[in-house]
């Protein structure tokens, strides 16, 4: 069902202007009744302004007095010609500042464990851009060594039923097509679970890697000179007391 625009101030200007009940307006408006009997309370949508549906064409007159005469008809939002198609406006993901810097990290582990879905699955799972998911896939991206792979289930940037009938939707693709998931690609196929108890990947050996325990053979002579060589650091502050005037007479 359409809603009307400013949806919570029209709201307001229906229970302050007509007799209508709370479930017609809550049905109209989108909202929860309790929601609406919030805003007569004077608990929700305090300081809004209420929205003229009548003067912004989207109720008339007589549609109002025919809900106020009989409470089980349901108020219907007037054609508007130039409001077609708006509600079907499609666009990213919205991600929270405070988790966008998560998005790679679970990029990285939809690549690694869901090979099946496309770009445009995991953008439209994650909200991010397929130049991004390209860079992360092909281990370009200028972070890739430091991001570790996470659910984002987990990190809370979709949910599990969203990322079930993404898989789900991949899967049957692939087997319309007769491309379905090897033995391998399903073995990478964890839950959430197993994801977060998996150990973490050896980093890449490095050229220096192993020389803390290395330690050089030689003779015996050469580790008792070294053993000399060895200063008491007590010793070395404790200086021969300097001669005496009378000494230095004699």
């Amino acid at each position: 069902m359409a809603l009307p625009i400013m949806a919570k101030a029209t709201a307001v200007w229906l229970v302050d202007n007509t007799t209508l009940t709370f479930p017609q307006i809550a049905e109209f408006c989108g909202l929860h009744e309790l929601e609406v009997q919030g805003i007569a309370d004077g608990d929700v949508a305090a300081g809004v302004k209420g929205f003229d549906p009548i003067a912004n064409n989207q109720l008339t007159q007589d549609e109002i007095d025919k809900a106020e005469n009989d409470r089980k008809y349901r108020l219907k939002l007037k054609y508007n010609a130039a409001a077609e198609g708006e509600e079907v406006r499609r666009g990213p993901r919205y991600t929270p500042l405070s988790k966008r810097q998560d998005r790679p990290a679970s990029i990285l582990w939809l690549v690694k464990f869901h090979p099946e879905l496309s770009d445009g699955q995991i953008s439209k799972l994650v909200g991010t851009t397929k130049p991004t998911i390209n860079a992360i896939r092909e281990r370009t991206h200028w972070n890739i060594q430091n991001i570790q792979p996470i659910d984002p289930v987990a990190l809370g940037l979709c949910k599990q039923s969203e990322l079930d009938a993404a898989v789900q939707k991949a899967n049957a693709k692939r087997l319309k097509e007769g491309t379905a998931l090897t033995d391998e690609e399903r073995r990478k196929l964890v839950s959430t679970e197993q994801s977060l108890g998996a150990e973490e990947e050896p980093a890449l050996p490095t050229a220096i890697s192993g020389l803390e325990t290395f330690t050089l053979s030689g003779n015996d002579d050469d580790e008792e000179e070294d053993d000399n060589l060895l200063v008491d650091a007590d010793n070395l502050f404790n200086l021969p007391d300097a001669p005496s005037a009378d000494e230095d007479d004699d």
